[in-house]
């Protein structure tokens, strides 16, 4: 049986989030052939309407407000449950980042149905789609099936291929206008500690610092590989706690959940609540003076070594094969 699905897209200085495309792809699995309607909540994302066509988007419907510039679960809330109420979709796909994670239970409780989070992978479409998840910190995976009701996720970035770009795909992108309302709060300023570089939590290459680096001028060479590389700077919380770095790059349990291509840990022996955060990366690199140093125990390439040697090494190859 086909379904209806609603994806709500994200974007974030004027360009849409590559979640966007991913939770259009997973809602394409889903639907077994029915239609996939995305959702765009902002100040002015109109214009952004025919890039969701493009990933497979059937239709769009926009609301813009000014109380909507910047995310507020009020804000946002009243806009999407005005277009769910509308389109009556048999299912829903958030991106598992910071806004989805915060607005999908505010969702789900509001219209009484249930919420499978952090989806990694999606098998068999429809009535018959099953929602694998990581569970125990990445220690385990458990395998939910939705028997009735509103199909409602969130697709954890970076694990689900987003459709091919398909610039001739043609479809109706409609603006819906929405009275915002009763705003429990207002955001007069956004003050941003990382506005440099690749997003962290959708970045194909990550290099992650830990105690190792000693010091916040340690984080220096990390930044160069990971420019060299198209990459984002990490961090474990150890480093954060040492006034390293912002605890904006933190990464493990109580930080950013990352799913990286490559991850190049230096300097991160490996503790339990960094190794949640990471573990499912595709290619784990260590490196570490300590032989005996935990992060050995899930990386596929371990280097035993001092990072302040290895990583000048890595770096001059890498300029190397790029000159070539």
């Amino acid at each position: 049986m086909s379904k209806k699905m609603l994806v709500l897209g994200e974007a974030r200085d004027g360009e849409l989030r590559n979640v966007s495309f991913e939770a259009i792809a997973a809602a394409k699995n889903i639907s077994g052939g029915g239609e996939v309607v995305a959702v765009l909540i902002g100040d002015q994302v109109q214009s952004l309407g025919e890039e969701m066509i493009h990933y497979g988007a059937d239709r769009v419907v926009t609301v813009e407000h000014p109380h909507l510039k910047h995310y507020t679960p009020d804000g946002f809330g009243q806009a999407f449950l005005a277009v769910y109420e509308e389109e009556s979709p048999d299912g829903v796909v958030f991106g598992h980042t910071a806004m989805g994670k915060d607005l999908s239970p505010k969702i789900a409780s509001k219209l009484g149905t249930g919420l499978i989070s952090d989806v990694t992978k999606i098998e068999g479409e429809g009535d018959d789609a099953e929602f694998i998840r990581p569970i125990y910190s990445g220690k385990a995976f458990e395998r939910v099936e939705i028997k009735e009701g509103l199909q409602f996720i969130t697709i954890r970035p970076n694990n689900i291929e987003p459709l091919a770009h398909d610039a001739s795909r043609s479809g109706d992108v409609t603006a819906k206008s929405v009275e915002i309302t009763n705003l429990r709060s207002v955001i007069k300023d956004v003050v941003r500690k990382s506005t440099e570089g690749v997003d962290l939590s959708e970045a194909k290459v990550i290099v992650a610092g830990g105690r190792g680096v000693k010091g916040p001028e340690g984080f220096e060479p990390l930044k160069e590989l990971a420019n060299l590389l198209g990459g984002a700077v990490g961090a474990s919380r150890g480093a954060c706690d040492a006034d390293y770095c912002d605890y904006s790059l933190q990464i493990g349990q109580t930080g950013k959940v990352v799913t990286p291509d490559l991850y190049i840990a230096a300097g991160i022996s490996g503790a339990i609540q960094h190794v949640a955060g990471m573990s499912n990366s595709k290619v784990i690199v260590a490196i570490n003076k300590d032989p005996e140093a935990n992060i050995f125990k899930i990386a596929d390439y371990g280097i035993v070594g001092d990072i302040f040697e290895i990583i000048p090494i890595m770096i001059e190859e890498i300029k190397k094969i790029k000159v070539s």
